[in-house]
């Protein structure tokens, strides 16, 4: 499991997220510093998102943005929203693991489903999902912008 330089925190001060933000950045490289901080207050504020990190010797490598939801689809599950490990420390497992203990933060809510969507590009990380974390291939995401 996590070993004693690894642990799991959650990105609750303005500090905390901002330390974030460089490996979130290779996700959403569409946010600035300032629309990332502004659009994780208002999900805060509005939606109950939570942002973990895992770190390693203190550094950040790895962080998951997630929710809890409620629809007729699939009642009351966790959306994860954000998951990204920064590229230098990929394929050591780290993703797992922040995946997996927000599976468990899940299971203690009462949630008995995990959900997220990926880009369709993104075919490594629909392997992930897939194969190494069970996850199913359930639908597409449409949007529309104007």
């Amino acid at each position: 499991m996590i070993s004693v330089s690894e642990r799991i925190i959650e990105l609750q001060s303005v500090e905390e997220m901002l330390k974030g933000f460089p490996v979130m950045r290779q996700l959403r490289t569409h946010l600035s510093e300032e629309s990332y901080l502004t659009l994780v207050l208002e999900a805060q504020e509005k939606m109950s998102y939570r942002q973990h990190a895992l770190l390693i010797d203190g550094q950040i490598v790895s962080i998951i943005g997630w929710m809890p939801m409620t629809t007729l689809y699939y009642g009351n599950y966790i959306w994860i929203c954000d998951l990204v490990t920064d590229a230098s420390f990929r394929s050591h497992g780290y993703g797992e693991m922040l995946l997996e203990f927000v599976q468990e933060l899940s299971h203690e809510m009462g949630y008995g489903t995990v959900a997220l969507s990926s880009g369709l590009g993104r075919t490594e990380a629909h392997r992930f999902y897939e194969e190494k974390m069970g996850y199913e291939k359930v639908s597409y995401v449409f949007k529309h912008e104007r």
